[in-house]
Order: C-alpha cells, then sequence, then structure tokens
C-alpha cells in the first residue's frame, strides 16, 4: 500500500486529520495535504460505473459510499463525498451537495442543499451549513490553514467563508455574508475593527453591512464597501431562534 493510500485511509475513519486543534490554535498538518496531491499524481483518469455512470475521474480518490452502519443519512439526489473525506455519525447530507477530499465534517452536522465543503476543511460538531453555504477548501500552499468552523456554529444561506477564515463556536454567520482575508470584520458591541483574516469571535452574531470607502473620489461618488458586521453576540434569543429540530435527524 502507498503511503498516501493509509493516510486517506485515516482521514476516512477520523484518525488523520489536515488541522488539529491544540489548545486554542489549530495547526496544519502538512502531510495530510502531501499525501493528497500525491493522490493526486499517481491517478488516472478511468469512467465510473455503477451511480457514477458518465462521469470521469482520478481513480485513486474515487466517491466514498456509505451503508445504513454508517450512521450517515445521505439523501438521494446528486450528492458526493470524495476519497479521504471523513463524515461522522448522525451527519445529514441533502441533496445536491458536495464533500471534498481531506474535509472532516463531526457529528450532527447538517449539510443542506447545494453545499459546498472545500478540500481539507474542518466542520464540528452540531453544525448548521443552510443551503447554498459555500466553505472554500485548501490544497496549496501546503501549510495554508484550511476553512474551520467549530462547534455548534450556524451558517447562514448563501454565506461564503474562504481563504482558510476560522469560526469559532456557536458563532452565527448570517444569510448573504463573506468572510476572507481580504475583508475586515467590524465589531460594533466592542467598538473595534478586527485585522482582515481575523478568527470570527466565539458566540459572534455576523451580519452583511457597508462602510464608506477611504478614497475621497468614492466618497463624493457615495460609493459603499461591503464589510461584515458583528451586531452582537449569542444570547438565549438567538439560541431559542437556532434550536436544531432533533425528529430531522
Amino acid at each position: 500500500m502507498h503511503s498516501w493510500e493509509n493516510i486517506l485511509n485515516n482521514l476516512e475513519t477520523g484518525n488523520t486529520r489536515a488541522a488539529q486543534l491544540n489548545g486554542a490554535v489549530w495547526s496544519v498538518n502538512t502531510e495530510v495535504k502531501e499525501a493528497i496531491l500525491d493522490a493526486f499524481r499517481a491517478g488516472e483518469n478511468v469512467e465510473l460505473d455503477g451511480n457514477y455512470t458518465g462521469f470521469v475521474d482520478k481513480n485513486t480518490i474515487m466517491p466514498r459510499t456509505f451503508t445504513k452502519e454508517s450512521l450517515v443519512r445521505m439523501v438521494p439526489g446528486g450528492s458526493s463525498v470524495r476519497r479521504g473525506a471523513y463524515i461522522a455519525k448522525g451527519v445529514i447530507i441533502m441533496p445536491p451537495a458536495y464533500v471534498n477530499i481531506g474535509a472532516f465534517v463531526d457529528e450532527g452536522t447538517m449539510i443542506d442543499s447545494h453545499v459546498l465543503v472545500g478540500s481539507c476543511a474542518q466542520i464540528g460538531k452540531n453544525v448548521h451549513l443552510s443551503a447554498g453555504v459555500q466553505i472554500g477548501g485548501v490544497l496549496e500552499p501546503i501549510g495554508q490553514r484550511p476553512v474551520i468552523i467549530e462547534d455548534n456554529a450556524f451558517i447562514g444561506a448563501g454565506a461564503v467563508i474562504v481563504e482558510g477564515i476560522l469560526v469559532r463556536k456557536n458563532a452565527v454567520i448570517a444569510p448573504g455574508v463573506t468572510l476572507s482575508k481580504g475583508v475586515p470584520v467590524y465589531d460594533l458591541v466592542n467598538q473595534t475593527k478586527l485585522p482582515p483574516g481575523s478568527d470570527i469571535p466565539e458566540g459572534a452574531v455576523v451580519i452583511s453591512g457597508t462602510r464608506p470607502p477611504s478614497d475621497k473620489w468614492a466618497k463624493e461618488q457615495g460609493l459603499q464597501v461591503y464589510c461584515p458586521i458583528i451586531v452582537k453576540y449569542r444570547d438565549e434569543k438567538s439560541d431559542a431562534s437556532l434550536a436544531l429540530e432533533n425528529v430531522l435527524r
């Protein structure tokens, strides 16, 4: 067995991860990314059969399949989980959705329709990824941190989170919010500006907003620049509005 095969197998069982939490700090496992790239290099394009007739992909990274014993609910209708991705028990994947290689999706998480979980992204327990959410992936550069969504976060419909952004526990990202390294976040509660690429704090409720640009001409034209805004921190009222219905699981 090639070393990359062993690592992909361990990724699927959750024994190995592309990023680990050490205390409060997430660190990247570069060995995992190197193995994934080796798997791509070793692969040859083949025509798939069975449920995937008509598709072509590398023979080293075939899509995963699940059984009742997996305790994963993969609803029919065009979803796919690639080789080397971990899907924990109690996860629900609604169609169509895609989970890419190296991703980690922990227990009780909901992946709604039209969701992308990118390569090596880390999704915590009881996270809700609403319809149309895009979680960016990263394989190169090797040392770059993937997008990480910690436990009990709620990501609203159509939100886009890319470029290694870390969303801490219990945070709420409102529908349509975009988080990336190049966009600063404004915290109205603490009256501070978070530098571009900062972590989203635990329990933060983030909505889409705008701010005036610094350029004089742009101001004269009445232009506004997009920015995410932390409008509050999660409280009992927030929890009640975001309560997940166990019967759906």
